[in-house]
């Protein structure tokens, strides 16, 4: 009997950076545009979007950016996407994630945060502050900082399944600086379920009408 031939061995995973990772993640859950303003710590995020295909769109405040993100996921039906910086940068554009909230508006915030390592005390470190993650957690509908390079593309892949299965608000996530650089061995990028409308029954229907 003739010999079946061995399968070929799974692919390596690719090593990226953490800001590679968390630019494919958004493009494989079609974004196409983002809306910020470049800072220290989030360069290692614009380094890859031209690459991604991603045009980002630069206004003069973050708060406006946030505002931009918001318009365009109500004109164009898709989640809006906004790039800060860390400390202030990120609460300027509060005010747009509170409005998005409450606008019930599929609106993705994404910002740098302090290093996985950084003690619990003021260091003077730039940007500094107690918690970015409480501080959004009081006007968005999740706040959430990630721990592994890993997680960046599930975090991104959890936003997008609550944008697309519950009632759409505004998600923050967190990534700290030491993850955006660092490079790790990535596998396929994981993507959030495709959105299924609701159907009502024609007979329910048929009733409420009577009714």
């Amino acid at each position: 009997m003739p010999e079946h031939p061995m399968p070929d061995p799974p692919a390596a995973p690719t090593p990226v950076t953490g800001g590679e990772a968390l630019v494919r993640a958004l493009a494989a859950h079609g974004v196409t545009r983002a809306f910020g303003i470049p800072g220290t710590h989030n360069l290692e995020i614009y380094r890859h979007l031209a690459a991604y295909r991603i045009d980002h769109l630069g206004p003069r405040h973050e708060q406006g950016a946030g505002y931009a993100a918001d318009a365009y996921a109500r004109v164009c039906g898709q989640p809006g996407v906004a790039i800060t910086t860390t400390g202030p940068a990120l609460l300027n554009i509060a005010a747009a994630v509170g409005q998005a909230y409450s606008d019930s508006v599929p609106l993705l915030v994404v910002s740098p945060g302090m290093p996985l390592r950084h003690p619990r005390q003021s260091t003077g470190l730039l940007h500094e502050m107690r918690s970015q993650t409480e501080a959004l957690r009081g006007v968005a509908a999740v706040s959430h900082r990630v721990s592994s390079a890993e997680e960046i593309g599930v975090a991104v892949a959890r936003a997008f399944t609550l944008f697309r299965t519950r009632r759409p608000r505004p998600v923050h996530i967190e990534i700290p600086l030491d993850l955006l650089t660092a490079v790790e061995p990535a596998g396929p990028v994981r993507t959030a379920p495709p959105s299924c409308p609701a159907t009502a029954d024609p007979d329910a229907l048929a009733a409420a009408g009577e009714a």
